[in-house]
């Protein structure tokens, strides 16, 4: 009966984030006519499209290292296959609204494969709050020259002060999770928590992996960066960087919001806010750059497609 009940909150959750993506579109594009926004894509995007595409690959490959280096227990893994199963995680993150997201799939899949699973869950998801901790490194550090040209809102800073915040916190209370006693009617029916809580607080014990998975988070960070500079030259516009930081980093803690599919509709009204109601540029061609950023996002889910079907056979 408890699962009926939470498949059906989830069924419903789903829905309401479907309609709030495709609700998204459909406003964006009453306002934003197809037409206006097309009309600024040509042949010249090519190389900078090409450029996003090697920014995307060099992405993957970054996070399939990053996850090996926090592997430190086990047996020794080949990094081709943290690259496949990082693709993996990319075709169900991108392209299918399930409950788990693509973090979940790959770690999960992974851990099942080779018998670490509460090591490559605490892998994946320390790597992921320190790829958001360098967003916000360099957010605060683009922070003061953007305001230098720019009428930034107050509020957008301290949505992303009090996300700091809470990331700093969460990756403390990651690494010092044994410190922390769990009822035991909690880890009587999860069993697993205390084989994370043991795994998490391994890495006090592994500084140097630490110190190489950040650095590997700041430059996967300057390569999304990279990305969205690429799609806004591809349509023409040259973006100050320092505000191009402030502005990109603002859309990714607005698309996780867990409101819509992967923040699909979110993403885009977000950048039109931004570009548009701040920086003046032209909604459409906001919208025509946006759009250019899920080409990346499908060639790497492509690949985790290509994975899928290589494992299956």
């Amino acid at each position: 009966m408890a699962t009926d009940k939470a498949s059906k909150r989830l069924f419903v959750k789903r829905i309401i984030q479907l309609l709030v993506s495709v609700g998204g579109f459909a406003y964006i594009f009453y306002k934003i006519p197809l037409a206006e926004v097309a009309a600024n894509w040509n042949i010249g995007m090519t190389p900078w499209i090409i450029a996003m595409l090697i920014a995307a690959t060099l992405i993957m490959a970054i996070q399939a290292n990053r996850w090996k280096g926090l592997s430190v227990q086990g047996p020794e893994i080949p990094f081709k296959t943290y690259y496949a199963y990082t693709a993996m995680g990319y075709f169900f993150n991108n392209l299918l609204p399930t409950g788990f997201g693509g973090d979940a799939v790959k770690s999960l899949a992974f851990g099942k494969k080779f018998n670490q699973t509460s090591q490559s869950v605490s892998a994946v998801l320390l790597s992921r709050i320190q790829g958001l901790l360098a967003m916000f490194l360099c957010f605060f550090i683009a922070l003061p020259f953007a305001l230098n040209k720019a009428e930034i809102p107050l509020g957008y800073t301290l949505v992303m002060t009090v996300a700091l915040f809470a990331c700093m916190a969460f990756i403390v209370l990651c690494l010092f999770s044994d410190k922390f006693p769990i009822p035991h009617f909690i880890t009587n029916k999860l069993t697993f928590i205390p084989k994370l809580q043991t795994s998490l607080s391994i890495y006090r014990k592994h500084k140097k992996q630490l110190l190489l998975s950040s650095l590997d988070s700041l430059w996967l960070q300057l390569l999304t960066l990279f990305t969205a500079y690429a799609y806004f030259k591809a349509v023409g516009e040259t973006i100050d960087i320092s505000i191009l930081v402030v502005f990109t980093s603002i859309t990714i803690v607005v698309s996780m919001l867990p409101i819509s599919l992967n923040g699909i509709g979110v993403r885009e009204g977000t950048q039109v806010a931004l570009f548009t109601g701040i920086l003046g540029i032209p909604a459409s061609v906001v919208l025509s750059a946006g759009l250019l950023g899920y080409i990346p996002l499908l060639f790497q889910a492509a690949q985790g497609a290509v994975v899928l079907v290589g494992s299956r056979r």
